[in-house]
């Protein structure tokens, strides 16, 4: 055999392997990537220290815990409420069954603004007058309106439906809301503003 022929065959011979290797490389990366795809995720610890817990406060739903220093909050419902094109979010929570409803607001107007908030069941006041005192404070009217509700998870309201607002705010930020949500009874809460970076978000899902 002529000793380029032999040269010629000795490197076809090697083209063909070396393309049945990268075939076989390329189809074994393929179905490892499929097998790993198809796996269930891991169980990771919600608390661990590699978890991006700091949370975005417009993203919070129900079932999400809220960390506030040593206390510790199971959102249990949601109230997306819209206003002529305004949007905000109410989230309720409790220590137990028993406790008082806390609630956490957050809107965006035009920075991300956050209050947490603790109803007054104890007050049997109506928003009447454009200064009311509550606890020794003077709180003043800021705004009133009306708008609509969509309910999620446990919030004890319709699913969908209409709420009127009248909120205060005292000479040192404190704040006084009221709420009537479908014509009923108005409901009264103390709250205060809160940095968004005060307290520790970790998804439920």
């Amino acid at each position: 055999m002529p000793s380029e022929l032999l040269i010629a065959v000795l490197v076809f011979i090697v083209v063909v392997l070396v393309t049945v290797l990268v075939i076989r490389t390329r189809t074994n990366k393929t179905q490892k990537q499929q097998e790993q795809s198809q796996q269930p995720a891991a169980p990771r610890d919600p608390f661990a220290a590699d978890q991006n817990t700091g949370g975005d406060p417009e993203t919070i739903k129900a079932g999400d815990l809220l960390e506030f220093g040593n206390e510790k909050f199971f959102v249990r419902g949601t109230l997306r409420i819209s206003e002529g094109g305004y949007d905000w979010a109410e989230h309720f929570f409790q220590a137990d069954a028993s406790a008082t409803r806390m609630w956490l607001s957050v809107e965006r107007d035009p920075d991300v603004q956050v209050a947490r908030w603790r109803d007054r069941p104890d007050l049997d006041i109506e928003p009447k007058a454009r200064t009311i005192t509550v606890d020794g404070t003077d709180y003043d009217l800021v705004e009133h309106g009306t708008a609509s509700y969509r309910s999620e998870g446990t919030t004890g309201l319709n699913e969908k439906g209409g709420v009127d607002y009248v909120d205060y705010e005292s000479g040192d930020g404190r704040l006084l809301a009221f709420e009537r949500f479908d014509h009923g009874r108005w409901e009264v809460s103390t709250g205060e503003t809160i940095p968004t970076g005060s307290f520790t978000i970790y998804s439920g899902s």
